[in-house]
């Protein structure tokens, strides 16, 4: 294996995610609650580039395109996602040295040709080398419509943190090789949850760049009614669990998700608030503001503070859900928070009755 900084594909962060869905109205309401908006239309396909800050998202509606027939096995999804290379042409040709399946993306005249690999559960990975501004596939591909703020603010968030994948149990190592041998990724942490009746094991996975993470989670329980087990039933396979935005100031991006009826989840204890002081002395955060919103708070408080703020919403796309985080240097995925996070969703699912006390002890 190469050095696990080198970054022989020229990574550099997450281009777009795409989703599917078989018919308009399905995912808008949702993108426009977490503050998107709809900032172009693609030239000759029904594609639509959504947009907040950095972050990209491409709603596909093309019929009988790999995105189309992926809303059909899946229903509304997130069915693929981009990565930024430094030379498409060549990561692809790597890719496919090293095993990738090849994904063949149609393009009209005077459209961009993006090669795309096979990604986990038969999502599309794109290879994108052209994001520059005045340069970007969306310049070229797209039209901006008329008046619209090409970057709009939103709520606040401004890039792609990390997302995760769920997979079926004795698969997560299968997909972990996957993003060493192709990408150089590095597992950076290793967790193995346990709850009242349930578990979760994860991968957290980063690219050489620093920019893409990538969890993979799978069922750590006993019993067959775990979260992750829960989501592979609804998605119908392994996919996208959930996509986390990074702000600057979450409380106050907290205000505008709320203000815009955005549901969040189940709510950690209160307990949870009044254990933070002795489990992060001195961390200097406002515990009664996050109290207020069920904002999270983790990180290490040996020497200068290294937080990290993080709330998750409800799940809004099928079973996707989706995780807003305030980095301050602390560059982990709120590991002391996991506990508390996944008895919050056991405690959500045993109250939606999918998660029964008796079947699960």
């Amino acid at each position: 294996m190469p050095d696990l900084f080198e970054n022989p594909m020229g990574l550099d962060g997450f281009e777009f995610v795409e989703f599917a869905a078989l018919e308009h109205g399905v995912l808008e309401p949702t993108f426009e609650m977490m503050g998107f908006s709809l900032v172009a239309k693609h030239r000759t396909k029904n594609v639509d580039l959504w947009r907040q800050g950095g972050i990209n998202f491409i709603i596909n509606y093309e019929k009988f395109s790999p995105a189309y027939y992926y809303a059909e096995e899946h229903g509304p999804s997130a069915c693929g996602m981009a990565f930024r290379v430094r030379d498409a042409a060549h990561a692809y040709k790597r890719a496919l040295e090293l095993g990738a399946q090849p994904i063949d993306i149609p393009c009209g005249p005077m459209e961009l040709k993006m090669p795309a690999i096979r990604g986990i559960g038969g999502a599309i990975l794109y290879l994108i080398d052209r994001y520059e501004d005045g340069t970007a596939i969306y310049d070229i591909d797209f039209e901006y419509l008329e008046g619209v703020d090409r970057r709009p603010e939103g709520c606040g968030f401004e890039l792609i943190d990390h997302l995760t994948h769920n997979v079926y149990r004795g698969r997560m190592d299968y997909w972990a090789n996957f993003y060493e041998k192709l990408f150089n990724f590095r597992e950076v942490r290793f967790f193995d949850i346990k709850g009242e009746y349930t578990g979760l094991k994860s991968r957290a996975m980063s690219a050489p760049d620093g920019k893409i993470r990538i969890p993979l989670n799978e069922e750590g329980g006993a019993g067959g009614e775990g979260q992750i087990e829960e989501f592979l039933m609804k998605y119908n396979g392994e996919g996208i669990q959930h996509i986390a935005f990074a702000c600057d100031d979450l409380l106050g991006c907290w205000d505008r998700l709320k203000a815009r009826g955005l549901p969040f989840m189940t709510a950690p204890p209160e307990t949870y608030y009044d254990m933070l002081e002795g489990r992060l002395p001195g961390h200097g955060e406002p515990v009664d503001e996050l109290k207020a919103r069920g904002i999270l708070l983790d990180g290490n408080t040996d020497g200068e503070p290294r937080l990290l703020l993080q709330i998750f919403s409800e799940t809004l796309i099928g079973p996707i859900f989706f995780e807003f985080i305030q980095r301050k240097e602390d560059e982990g995925f709120g590991e002391g928070n996991f506990q508390a996070l996944f008895e919050s969703m056991e405690r959500d699912q045993m109250r939606r009755g999918a998660l029964a006390a008796d079947d699960a002890a």
